[in-house]
């Protein structure tokens, strides 16, 4: 069965740090394009990041360029999100995905379409509060 399981939400206060995970089972994640979205109470799911086929193909939304990195581990088939410098606006659920059609991510202004990703975790709650 293919699925991504996400991990490492929280309560954090602002200006704290998290780590998230999206670990893939059932296919190899080296191959695709992985994203990582995010959703608030009321708005759009928006891409925050991605990672491609090559490691050093990154995208960050303009939001968290600066404050997230985006990594992965093939041997684990795991990708994480560090998030750094946390601020309210940050909390929402987390979700990873993967876009099986690529293996680049877009380059800004284009950014991750949600609509080309299959695989949605059942994402993690992350809080920034004080």
């Amino acid at each position: 069965q293919v699925q991504f399981v996400a991990s490492g939400g929280g309560l954090v206060q602002p200006g704290g740090s998290l780590t998230l995970s999206c670990a893939a089972s059932g296919f190899s994640l080296d191959y695709y394009a992985i994203g990582w979205f995010r959703q608030a109470p009321g708005k759009e799911r928006e891409g925050v990041s991605c990672i491609g086929h090559s490691a050093a193909n990154t995208y960050y939304a303009y939001s968290v360029k600066g404050r997230f990195t985006i990594s992965k581990d093939n041997s684990k088939n795991t990708v994480y999100l560090q998030m750094n410098n946390l601020r309210p606006e940050d909390t929402a659920i987390y979700y990873c995905a993967a876009n099986l059609m690529r293996s680049t991510c877009p380059s800004p202004p284009a950014t991750p379409l949600k609509h080309e990703y299959d695989y949605w975790g059942q994402g993690t709650q992350v809080t920034v509060s004080s």
